[in-house]
């Protein structure tokens, strides 16, 4: 149970931080045209993300509702192997993926859109917008990555 209850607070966490800065810089990007220059190889943006991941796969009305449920269910299912997890690592690790999956599903309810601000680029390699949902499915996906490359095989013993 404390380690569901460490997951789900590594959740909690994500989301509220995901929301803080949505809230926060929404406005105050829309209100710079769109675009602030922060430094020569970081910007921040705003772009209405209606797609999956990186803006692929664009989607009408149809398709946000879709992937609101797509997402949701994935949640949901995540929220199960939570509830079954022994390790702490993987418990923070789900708990990341969770919390940001939920901040980007509030984000197609409230906006329609999921909000990115994120814009890095260097030496002419530019990375598509990204928010602090994102940023924490992809840490998340890749703890469990390695959780899982590392794992002692209980049935080669």
């Amino acid at each position: 149970m404390r380690i569901f209850l460490l997951g789900l607070a590594v959740a909690v966490v994500i989301f509220n931080l995901d929301q803080f800065v949505k809230i926060k810089l929404i406005d105050h990007v829309q209100a710079a045209g769109g675009y602030i220059e922060v430094t020569s190889f970081f910007n921040l943006v705003m772009v209405w993300n209606r797609g999956i991941s990186f803006g692929l796969f664009q989607a009408g009305d149809t398709g946000r509702w879709v992937l609101i449920g797509l997402t949701g269910s994935i949640a949901v299912g995540l929220l199960v192997w939570l509830w079954r997890v022994q390790s702490r690592l993987l418990a923070c690790a789900l708990g990341a993926v969770i919390g940001g999956a939920v901040g980007n599903i509030v984000d197609r309810l409230v906006y329609g859109a999921v909000a990115d601000f994120f814009d890095f680029h260097v030496a002419g390699y530019h990375w598509p917008a990204f928010n602090v949902a994102d940023s924490a499915i992809v840490v998340g996906v890749a703890i469990m990555l390695l959780d899982s490359l590392l794992a002692k095989d209980d049935a080669h013993k």
